[in-house]
């Protein structure tokens, strides 16, 4: 069982770290100094998650349980460095807050990263070491999919904790969430091209979509079904999709939306 990391530091956007210091003290050994640093932007609890045998790194900020627990995913990223990866995860818990209000919902608002390349570091083991991680915070988050995370990773993350949404069928899950997303998403260009246009028809209305995840790579579908002409760009030079074959030049198309992925809006 892996031994539970309690909350280490408590941030707020701008002065993220007043001072983490680390020095030797003895043979060898390192004591780490954590300053919880609100700066007056009501995050609750960020607790780091380190687990040696599987090599899992992750992050966990609640910054909102003031409407109920913490929902938010859990985004699987390779980023540069462990101050990027905590700027991440505050500004998107924080948005998460903001989501859960607007919609009527008694849930606060929370996020998690984990440090490394899914498609190198990603394992049954780090994932349900993550899951344990979890678990410690006995309710007070709960976690679903989000970018570098799918379906199955949640499966796996359920077997070490009940806090978690997005998971399948056989886990009492509600299944992928990604198309009811990209669905709200659908809803949000039509009440744009209402409010641009004065017409929500999007037949032949021109839309670029930048990101072809999950999320995005059904809202294509959405889209075609409503008559709408769609190009698409992502990390990848080229994408292929049953709608278009584009690359990220494509985007200076004059275009009626623009739909962004979660990792550009969140920059």
């Amino acid at each position: 069982m892996v031994a539970p990391l309690r909350p280490v530091i408590a941030a707020g956007p701008r002065g993220i770290f007043d001072s983490i210091s680390i020095w030797r003290r003895g043979k060898g050994a390192y004591q780490v100094t954590v300053f919880e640093h609100v700066d007056g932007d009501g995050y609750e609890q960020i607790v780091y998650c380190n687990d040696d045998q599987s090599g899992l790194k992750a992050i966990i900020a609640i910054h909102s349980t003031a409407l109920g627990p913490a929902l938010g995913g859990t985004r699987f990223y390779a980023y540069g460095s462990e101050t990027e990866a905590l700027i991440d995860v505050l500004r998107l818990a924080k948005g998460m807050t903001y989501k859960a209000a607007a919609a009527g919902l008694d849930l606060g608002g929370g996020k998690a990263v984990i440090i490394g390349d899914p498609k190198r570091i990603k394992t049954e083991e780090l994932l349900r070491a993550y899951g344990r991680f979890i678990e410690t915070l006995g309710g007070r988050y709960i976690t679903a999919e989000d970018v570098g995370t799918f379906l199955e990773d949640m499966d796996i993350v359920r077997r070490e904790t009940r806090w978690v949404t997005g998971c399948s069928h056989t886990y009492g899950g509600s299944g992928d969430p990604s198309p009811v997303t990209a669905y709200g998403v659908l809803q949000g260009i039509k009440a744009c091209a209402l409010e641009v246009f004065g017409d929500s028809d999007l037949k032949d209305r021109t839309i670029a979509i930048q990101g072809v995840g999950k999320v995005g790579s059904a809202l294509c579908g959405y889209l075609a079904e409503e008559g709408a002409q769609v190009f698409v760009a992502d990390a990848g030079s080229i994408v292929s999709t049953p709608y278009s074959r584009t690359t990220r030049a494509r985007l200076s198309t004059s275009a009626s939306a623009t739909k962004t992925c979660a990792l550009s809006s969140a920059r």
